[in-house]
């Protein structure tokens, strides 16, 4: 079953798939495999990272997979040992050589670091790459608002994108009002919490309205508030399942049962510490 997924046009122009494939800790030799699933279910946009140490994996899946690069959405991040400005430079060239791509749609900065000092550094470099063409847009993420009104500030280029941890039980609303005042995209990483919200019984309710399951509920939510989200799954009915979210909608009241759900809950790491 093949899924026409609808895109959002970020701030340069370009048009993002607004749902894609994540692959965070999938290893490398079980990339190839997941994506070509992926691929073969209708995602069109594919998240890797230098950090992930697959994007060998994912590269392979898409010289294989027939499409046209113009058809593909990849998106890659720069890891926080390789921040400041020739640095980034290297280690770019060294994520599309593993890909095996001449450029990436979406180049992120993956964490600020912010006792490093050198995201801003970055930045200048990835404005660089994208002068070049080599990066059709930049964006960062888990960056925090004061993280992002540096770049703001210190820039012209104003990143398309911040990938953040978003989920019901942390739905980071100064951050994604920041987002909207600045025309940057509010993308969603660990949009399921890692599981740890789909017990809810407010989620399993509406879920058994629609026949739908709780993971597709809440990806449902995030397509409905706007957010960009990429589930991540190696296993093949679930990779189908996270994209069969297009042929239902949750209601104004559905949509406010699940913002009550907010509780400040992260599973990964807080952006101003980690370093």
């Amino acid at each position: 079953m093949y899924h026409s997924v609808p895109t959002v046009t970020l701030n340069n122009g370009t048009e993002m798939p607004r749902l894609g494939f994540g692959v965070f800790q999938v290893p490398d030799e079980e990339t190839t495999a997941a994506v070509t699933a992926a691929l073969e279910a209708g995602y069109r946009s594919i998240d890797t990272a230098a950090i992930y140490g697959n994007e060998a994996g994912v590269g392979k899946a898409l010289a294989s997979s027939g499409l046209a690069r113009d058809e593909l959405f990849v998106t890659t991040k720069l890891w926080n040992a390789d921040q400041g400005h020739d640095a980034t430079l290297r280690a770019f060239d060294a994520s599309l050589a593993k890909l095996g791509l001449d450029h990436v749609d979406l180049y992120l900065v993956h964490w600020p670091a912010p006792a490093r000092d050198l995201y801003l550094d970055s930045w200048k470099a990835i404005e660089k790459l994208v002068a070049d063409g080599r990066v059709r847009t930049a964006g960062v993420s888990n960056f925090q608002p004061a993280h992002l009104n540096r770049i703001l500030d210190g820039s012209d280029l104003v990143p398309a994108v911040n990938q953040i941890e978003l989920h019901p039980g942390l739905q980071q609303r100064a951050l994604r009002e920041l987002h909207a005042r600045h025309s940057i995209v509010t993308e969603a990483w660990s949009p399921l919490a890692q599981g740890a919200v789909l017990e809810e019984p407010v989620l399993r309710e509406i879920a058994a309205r629609y026949g739908k399951s709780t993971a597709q509920v809440v990806l449902r939510w995030h397509l409905q508030l706007g957010n960009v989200v990429i589930p991540k799954s190696v296993t093949p009915a679930r990779i189908r399942e996270n994209i069969d979210v297009f042929d239902f909608a949750l209601s104004a009241d559905e949509m406010k049962a699940v913002a009550a759900l907010d509780q400040g809950l992260r599973t990964g790491p807080d952006p101003d510490t980690l370093n």
